[in-house]
């Protein structure tokens, strides 16, 4: 029993908390969206430009944020700050009475959540134990957005506001991230937060230094298409089971449930699965795997095998630990990680979490509803291929 209240697991446990709250205050949107752009008459391009602008805006904190706090020493204040800030943020989305007083709430929430998981996942990987680096962040990633932001959101976001209105459910939303604010605060302890040996030429932003690592140019373009693969789908898959494949919003958020337990088992079994037979195996195998999920929601509509096909290929979500916080701990020295996490979440958010779902609704909005799933199915093929360029030797292969 010992080994199970070790620091290591409570840092794990904190912060996979952490983690789900902000997911949970992230992606209440996409499960509340049927709701809300009925309310505020929102089209596809505009619920696009939604996910776009928290995306941009956690971009760009999450690294130049992070790298400030790793460089100034100031890890433990930037992640407390976000932590709080993200939560208030939830409380905007409900108050918000036009598209442009919703883009703004989500557009502060992105640059308080930057930060946070890029600090999350470097206290992990200090407190880490040999051989559990994969695993420990699988964990922060199965907690969050796989059970908070994927199972329970949908399910208990979707009844508040069938009962209570979609303002309601942002408002509750916002509130458990402000109790682990506060556990935070009193549980963590200087040495996890702390930078150690950060020398004069660490206290930029070493740009030149984390773009000369192979691990470093080509994780980023697999994050890139990682997080473009999620988030291609994420804020339509909703409107599209309602309004083109003909759910309930009951049927909806438990489908939705289901693709949450999907991605919970995933962002525990695939990043584990990387810890033993590397990271490029994994990334090859189950990019290849993602690639079917577009098939799955669109072909198999009304038959026995879509449920059960959708949850399989959505096994590609337990790519994003791997390729957000695994890789890049494994390219750099220690003194670079947080940097090297926040970059490449950084250029992941803005190319996959911006562009792909901006692109991803005009293209909806102009040719075909089902749109977005193709580009999904794309970005998928580009993960295969660009995993052949990782150099094997940092990944663990």
């Amino acid at each position: 029993m010992k080994k199970l209240f070790t620091y290591e697991n409570r840092v794990v446990l904190l912060m996979a908390l952490t983690f789900g709250c902000l997911f949970f205050d992230r992606l209440s949107l996409n499960f509340l969206m049927p709701y809300v752009s009925e309310d505020l008459n929102l089209n596809n391009t505009q619920i696009g430009l939604l996910a776009g602008v928290l995306s941009l805006a956690w971009a760009f904190s999450s690294f130049f944020s992070t790298a400030w706090a790793e460089a100034k020493n100031r890890k433990r204040l930037v992640f407390l700050a976000g932590v709080f800030v993200f939560s208030l943020c939830s409380f905007g989305s409900g108050l918000a009475m036009t598209f442009g007083g919703l883009l703004l709430a989500r557009m502060v929430m992105g640059f308080a959540e930057g930060p946070v998981i890029p600090l999350a996942q470097n206290f992990v990987e200090k407190e880490s134990s040999p051989g559990r680096l994969g695993l420990n962040t699988g964990l922060l990633q199965a907690v969050g957005s796989a059970l908070f932001g994927s199972i329970l959101a949908p399910v208990i976001l979707v009844q508040i506001a069938e009962n209570m209105g979609w303002r309601s459910a942002f408002y509750i939303a916002g509130v458990p991230g402000l109790m682990m604010g506060l556990l935070s605060w009193f549980l963590l302890k200087k040495s996890t937060t702390e930078s150690e040996g950060i020398a004069e030429r660490d206290q930029g932003l070493n740009l030149k230094e984390l773009w000369s690592y192979t691990n470093v140019r080509w994780g980023m373009a697999i994050a890139c298409c990682v997080f473009g693969w999620w988030f291609a789908t994420l804020p339509f898959i909703s409107n599209y089971f309602v309004n083109q494949q003909g759910m309930t919003g009951d049927e909806m958020g438990k489908t939705m449930g289901l693709l949450g337990v999907s991605g919970l088992l995933s962002s525990v079994l695939v990043p584990g699965l990387s810890d033993k037979f590397g990271r490029k195996k994994i990334l090859l195998i189950f990019s290849l795997i993602g690639a079917f999920y577009p098939f799955a929601v669109y072909s198999l509509s009304g038959s026995g095998l879509h449920l059960p096909a959708m949850f399989l290929t959505y096994f590609m979500m337990g790519l994003i630990p791997v390729a957000a916080a695994v890789i890049p701990s494994e390219a750099v020295p220690g003194r670079l990680k947080a940097k090297a996490i926040g970059l490449i979440t950084a250029v992941g958010e803005i190319i996959g979490g911006v562009l792909v779902p901006a692109l991803a609704g005009m293209l909806s909005d102009t040719y075909d509803a089902s749109a977005f799933l193709w580009v999904a199915a794309a970005l998928a093929v580009l993960t295969f291929l660009f995993s052949f360029k990782l150099d094997s030797k940092s990944t663990l292969s």
